[in-house]
């Protein structure tokens, strides 16, 4: 665990207190006013807070709208199914949720911010990227550097778009990308497609 982050948990698990209040706020202030005005406080005042009780909890910005998106998140469901199934599954479930009100615009954000802060950037491996990518990994029986890619092929499409047009990608466009991200789990008969050495 980073210092000065929240302990971990399991992706989902409920905040009691002022979190919730604080996440709500958080991602409405970012919807409203983009990532980069959304102060903390900017945030403070509609979660009903002082700016002090959002900075004994996390120890900045980033670090905040990293455990908002666990909680906007929550689990990544694991269709029972083949494994295109749980592919495509996950791949609806990523879009859906980063297209609702300002949970797009807040995974841009910090992501962005991430780049040129090494503290952020681990914050964001290992509490937000880490359990995601253990849950696919386990549902998949894929190698740790298969699944990376998956994330970053699926996340990096999803936030482009949305970085490009300020609007989530349609059903229509989610659905061409789980076609063009199956064919690299499975061989044409269907079979698990290993990775190469």
């Amino acid at each position: 665990m980073t210092p000065g982050t929240t302990s971990a948990r399991p992706p989902g698990r409920p905040r009691t207190g002022v979190n919730p209040a604080v996440f709500a706020a958080t991602l409405s202030t970012i919807h409203e006013l983009g990532y980069a005005r959304a102060t903390v406080d900017r945030i403070a005042a509609p979660a009903g807070v002082a700016k002090t009780t959002i900075y004994r909890r996390w120890p900045s910005k980033g670090a905040l709208v990293v455990d908002c998106l666990l909680d906007a998140f929550g689990p990544v469901p694991v269709a029972s199914g083949s494994r295109a199934q749980l592919v495509s599954s996950a791949i609806h479930w990523i879009a859906a949720k980063i297209g609702e009100p300002g949970v797009g615009d807040a995974f841009a954000g910090v992501f962005s911010d991430a780049v040129s802060d090494p503290t952020l950037r681990e914050i964001l491996a290992t509490r937000l990227q880490e359990p995601y990518r253990l849950a696919l990994q386990d549902a998949l029986g894929e190698p740790e550097n298969r699944v990376l890619l998956l994330i970053d092929v699926v996340v990096g499409t999803l936030l482009h778009r949305m970085g490009m047009t300020g609007e989530p990608m349609t059903d229509a466009d989610v659905a061409a990308l789980v076609e063009m991200v199956l064919p690299y789990f499975a061989d044409d008969d269907g079979r698990p497609r290993r990775a190469v050495d």
